[in-house]
């Protein structure tokens, strides 16, 4: 259920958009777009280069302005605009370039290299690691209901190691405010949570998932979330619908004390109508 911080959707792959930085000002070179084009085609020129200069950084190391200017028929010029601003959006950063044996004089030349922020703004195969991770525990288990059996004992571990955490955001809060207070602590952890009132009780919504494609092969993930809900909140919770069922938004529905069941399968079948077939926003 922990996320780390994480870059907007749509992460890179190649020429692809690096961070949503709008339309760019003070467009640089000809060489780099051509005059008189319109200013949102300039703009995007202007990422599409900015992405290239990071991926050069990703598949050649730390490196120069001289290299950069080099490898993609670039003005050092125009390189130093566009690290200047991976610099300010921290993709990149500026270090002292490792001599090796004896150093000659001078200031030693300044290379560019990428942050952790950055590296994670490309295709990562964090998703893939972690169903094999989980399919090994299984397998390792024995399979079948043993299997199942063990990945859920690990999606439980998983979130113990959390629980101090988010039973502190609900320490001594007032029981009709700690729907609430936790969806201040989810969105904390990334995963934009909102409270609202439902007709008898109040329902919890996770606007992004950041293990929704795994919990797609292991639901004994989202099965062990909703009962750690449970566990926080004190009461008995159920959940309505997972963005990685498909649904819209993660809902969990938090009943009132004098809630009948009857009451809990309306609001079931109400969200289940609302959200299905919809895809992940």
């Amino acid at each position: 259920m922990h996320g780390t911080p994480s870059l907007p959707p749509g992460r890179l792959s190649g020429p692809e958009e690096l961070r949503n930085n709008g339309v760019v000002k003070n467009v640089g070179e000809a060489t780099e777009t051509p005059t008189g084009a319109p200013q949102e085609e300039l703009g995007t020129g202007e990422r599409s280069t900015r992405n290239r200069v990071a991926r050069s950084i990703l598949d050649h190391g730390p490196s120069t302005v001289a290299d950069l200017a080099t490898r993609l028929g670039l003005t050092q010029a125009a390189v130093r605009r566009h690290l200047d601003a991976l610099v300010a959006d921290d993709v990149v950063e500026p270090r002292e370039k490792r001599v090796y044996g004896a150093r000659t004089r001078g200031r030693p030349a300044k290379v560019f290299a990428l942050t952790d922020c950055g590296r994670d703004a490309f295709d990562q195969s964090y998703d893939k690691l972690a169903a094999e991770a989980l399919r090994w525990i299984s397998q390792s288990a024995g399979g079948g209901e043993l299997g199942d059996a063990a990945v859920a004992a690990f999606a439980r571990a998983r979130l113990a190691a959390q629980a101090e955490t988010y039973r502190a955001a609900l320490e001594d809060v007032p029981a009709q405010e700690r729907t609430e207070a936790l969806a201040k602590a989810l969105s904390a952890d990334g995963y934009a949570a909102t409270a609202r009132s439902a007709p008898v009780g109040e329902q919890l919504c996770q606007h992004h998932c950041p293990v929704a494609h795994v919990a797609e092969q292991f639901p004994q993930l989202c099965e062990a979330e909703t009962e750690f809900f449970g566990r926080l909140l004190g009461t008995h919770v159920q959940r309505l619908a997972t963005i990685a069922h498909g649904d819209g938004v993660c809902t969990t529905f938090i009943p009132r004390k004098e809630t009948t069941q009857d009451q809990v399968t309306d609001q079931a079948t109400t969200a289940s109508a609302s959200t299905a077939g919809r895809n992940p926003a």
